[in-house]
């Protein structure tokens, strides 16, 4: 059984951050992905020191120093930065990562992908369109809402919620 851990809207909030990147660990995550609105840079550092499995991470539209994070990226062996979209093949499954709902939802409609993931409004949403999951995992940052994120199994193609705590 893979899972991957799924993360968005952290907006410097390196205390709830961290908690989720333990609990990630303690699940079983093997890889993560961060669907942007991180802010500084240094929260790819945090990632890249507290979760040792591949990172992928892209921009949401709060991110401080955009140049930076792409270069705090780029040293770490298992992080990638794919700019404002990625497209990955990870466990034998096709997931598209992008920011924002509307394209999200687009993208999840094509039916090219297993996953879609996106942030950017910390509401935390599920919905089956034929094959393609799409999920927002709500927002690590726990200002609109309690702070959440999302657990995927790629073998069963579920998808649950975690609280931060």
């Amino acid at each position: 059984m893979t899972k991957i851990a799924i993360f968005s809207d952290s907006h410097d909030n390196i205390w709830n951050l961290e908690k989720a990147l333990n609990q990630a660990n303690e699940m079983g995550a093997e890889a993560l992905l961060h669907c942007g609105d991180m802010n500084a840079p240094f929260i790819v550092k945090i990632m890249a020191e507290h979760f040792s499995g591949p990172i992928h991470i892209i921009f949401g539209n709060n991110e401080g120093d955009g140049r930076l994070i792409q270069t705090l990226a780029a040293k770490y062996d298992h992080v990638t930065h794919h700019g404002d979209y990625a497209e990955l093949a990870l466990f034998d499954r096709k997931i598209a990562m992008i920011h924002y709902p509307e394209p999200a939802l687009r993208i999840a409609q094509s039916g090219q992908f297993d996953l879609v993931c996106y942030g950017h409004d910390h509401t935390q949403h599920k919905a089956q369109l034929d094959q393609t999951l799409l999920v927002n995992p709500g927002e690590i940052m726990g200002f609109m809402h309690e702070p959440t994120w999302g657990l995927y199994d790629t073998d069963s193609g579920e998808f649950l919620w975690v609280t931060v705590a």
